[in-house]
C-alpha cells in the first residue's frame, strides 16, 4: 500500500533536519552531537548545533557567536545641578533610526572587558576615567545569541579626543540624569543596554 502524503511529509522533513526521531537519554547537561560553520564574518559567526538538551530533546540550534561587549555608564559629578550622564547619539542601519546610547563596543580578541571598556570609551568619546566599577553582567538574547555585555560604571572623566573608527559618525552629549531616566520611560531611550544601566544608576544611587 503507498504510504499517506503526511506520513511522507513527516520522513522528508526529518530527514532534512538531520535530527533522530528517537528521544536520547534524559541528562542534566546538553550535548553537542554535530557542529558546523554555516557564517564566519568580521564580527561575529554563527553555528548550526544538533544538541541533546537536557530533558531528553534532540533539536537543531543556530546560533550567532560573538565574543561579547562592553558598556560604559559614565557619570559626571561636578555640576552643581545634579549627575550628568554621557550619551552617544549615533544612526544605527538595523534600527534605521538614530538611537540614543551609552558608549559600548566589542571586546577585541585577547583584551579584558576593563580594558575594551578604556579603549571604547577614549575612542568613541574622547574620554578617560580614574575610576572604574563593574556593575552588571547578562547576557543580550539567549535565545539565538550567546553575546554577554559588561556594563562599567565610569567617574572622575577627563576630556580628550576622539579616535573614532572611519565608518563611526558619533554625536556625544552630557544630559542630566533625570531627564535620561524619563527618556528611558518614554520611549526616547530604545536601546537595552542603555535602559539597563540607567535604571541600575538609579536603584543604586
Amino acid at each position: 500500500m503507498a504510504k499517506s502524503a503526511k506520513s511522507l511529509r513527516s520522513k522528508s522533513s526529518s530527514s532534512k533536519s538531520g535530527l533522530s526521531k528517537s528521544r536520547p537519554p534524559k541528562s542534566a547537561k546538553a550535548r553537542v552531537v554535530s557542529s558546523s560553520v554555516a557564517y564566519d564574518g568580521p564580527v561575529f559567526r554563527i553555528t548550526t548545533d544538533i544538541v541533546d538538551e537536557p530533558g531528553g530533546i534532540r533539536t537543531r540550534r543556530d546560533v550567532i557567536r560573538h565574543s561579547g561587549s562592553i558598556v560604559i555608564l559614565a557619570v559626571d559629578d561636578t555640576s552643581p545641578s545634579g549627575p550628568t550622564i554621557l550619551l552617544e547619539r549615533q544612526y544605527r542601519h538595523a534600527t534605521q533610526s538614530m538611537m540614543w546610547e551609552l558608549p559600548a563596543g566589542r571586546i577585541d580578541e585577547g583584551e579584558s572587558p576593563l580594558t575594551a571598556a578604556r579603549r571604547e570609551l577614549l575612542e568613541e568619546t574622547g574620554y578617560t576615567a580614574r575610576h572604574w566599577k563593574k556593575i552588571m553582567y547578562f547576557y543580550v538574547s539567549p535565545g539565538f545569541l550567546d553575546e554577554t555585555m559588561t556594563i562599567y560604571l565610569a567617574r572622575g572623566l577627563k576630556a580628550g579626543k576622539a579616535q573614532p573608527e572611519a565608518d563611526e559618525k558619533i554625536a556625544v552629549h552630557f544630559l542630566p540624569f533625570s531627564a535620561v531616566k524619563k527618556m528611558a520611560l518614554n520611549g526616547t531611550i530604545r536601546d537595552a543596554k542603555t535602559i539597563s544601566g540607567v535604571f541600575w544608576l538609579s536603584e543604586n544611587e
